[in-house]
């Protein structure tokens, strides 16, 4: 028998024992739900599986993790209604470890052994990039976020003209963290060097493409790289990347960072006494905890903003603003907001979105009809799988910020460019690190 053979009967066996156990759940269903005066019969649970990173390098990403999950319980404890049943809805999590072979492994046994009607999963593309993946050859609907579009899309092989058939993301992409980047950086006066610290994994490999990444986009404005190579994540030695620089006489140093190799290289930099004017850096300064780490030599570093509290926007499934869902999670946690937990957020919005419009969830191509059809508008924004750029992609909004010293909390994030998202307000200029 074929791989694709075996492949379509396993795929065959579930469905048939996911959509019996539907039909004996809906047989022996008790009494019917009522709501508003209105009776629901009581439908089988619809199962979420979730995959992010609690552990490893890239917990940061899902700090928020169980605030969120915690909080979409509590919202969907009566269950969802869909069509004409009021369905428990069940979340399972699972953590990667921050290990892309790991997020396979996990992502399978929610497929394969727990049957989960959805897959979502965020954090990079060591998770949604394999997430998705498992779900692509199982036929099984997935949504992800939190990784820029072209690492996700061409990364795993996608075909602009094709698209993929079952997995769908919403994340901005490497044109807007390049114009964010360069808005910040022209306006203010250096010797246009720039020193690039870009890993050899899926997030360095793209920001450093010599066709869509910031190489092109260095040179056609005007900007000098200096360029020392893909370097191995994680990393205990910057010195070879920091005398380059020194040589150079490298004024901004940009990159895409794990946090740890960040605090590594910014550490070694001052005792070798390298000072750049500025310092923009990707995933590793978008979080509070990394900042702290480097105390007062965290204020003037710079990075693109995907969410704050002050963005303009609202969940239309609980009705939370940003500053709401802010302000919740702090007092909730006693921690600072950190930019992953608005997206985290968004993506439970999308996905409980998604399943109050399926038809039949019963057939995953009706959940899979549903996501294509999506236009909501979340905490992150409107999320619109319109065919732009790609089939499988909606663009979310990205701006440009700078640590400073806080009043609240000991450092805060401020967005200083505007300049690609004019209704997201700033809240200061970008200044040189001092």
């Amino acid at each position: 028998m074929s791989d694709n053979k075996i492949k379509k009967t396993n795929i065959t066996r579930r469905r048939f024992v996911q959509t019996m156990s539907a039909v004996g759940a809906t047989a022996v269903a008790a009494p019917a739900i009522l709501r508003s005066g209105l009776a629901y019969a009581a439908g089988r649970p619809i199962k979420l599986g979730y995959v992010s990173p609690k552990s490893g390098p890239l917990a940061s990403f899902a700090e928020a993790d169980d605030y969120v999950v915690a909080d979409i319980r509590r919202t969907v404890k009566n269950g969802v209604k869909i069509g004409g049943a009021v369905h428990p809805v069940e979340i399972i999590v699972k953590d990667t470890q921050s290990n892309p072979n790991r997020c396979a492994d996990v992502s399978a046994q929610l497929i394969l052994k727990d049957k989960v009607d959805l897959l979502l999963a965020a954090g990079t593309p060591d998770t949604t990039n394999p997430a998705a993946d498992q779900a692509e050859v199982n036929e099984v609907p997935c949504v992800t976020t939190d990784c820029p579009w072209q690492p996700y899309f061409f990364g795993r092989g996608g075909n602009p003209a094709k698209g993929f058939d079952w997995t769908y993301h919403f994340f901005w992409g490497l044109e807007d963290v390049i114009g964010v980047f360069f808005n910040m950086w022209n306006s203010m006066p250096t010797n246009k060097v720039l020193g690039a610290l870009w890993p050899n994994d899926a997030d360095g490999n793209a920001w450093s493409d010599k066709k869509f990444g910031f190489p092109p986009a260095l040179k056609a404005n005007g900007y000098k790289l200096i360029d020392p190579g893909r370097y191995q994540a994680p990393t205990d030695d910057f010195s070879a990347q920091i005398s380059a620089f020194k040589k150079a006489n490298v004024e901004i140093v940009s990159g895409n960072m794990i946090p740890p190799d960040f605090t590594t290289f910014w550490t070694q930099a001052a005792q070798q006494g390298f000072k750049p004017k500025i310092v923009t850096i990707g995933k590793a300064l978008l979080f509070p905890a990394s900042v702290e780490a480097l105390g007062d030599r965290g204020v003037g570093l710079s990075s693109e903003v995907w969410w704050t509290p002050n963005h303009p926007f609202k969940s239309s499934l609980t009705g939370v603003s940003s500053q709401q869902l802010a302000a919740n999670y702090e007092k909730s946690t006693g921690k600072q907001w950190t930019q992953p937990l608005g997206f985290r957020h968004a993506l439970f919005e999308v996905a409980l979105d998604v399943l109050k419009r399926t038809k039949d969830v019963n057939s995953p191509k009706s959940i899979l009809s549903a996501i294509t059809s999506t236009n909501y508008n979340s905490v992150v924004g409107n999320v619109n799988w319109s065919g732009k750029p790609v089939k499988n992609v909606s663009k979310t909004q990205l701006v440009g910020g700078q640590w400073v010293k806080g009043a609240k909390h000991k450092y805060d994030m401020h967005v200083v460019n505007n300049k690609g998202a004019t209704n997201i307000p700033t809240q200061g200029s970008f200044k040189p690190i001092s």
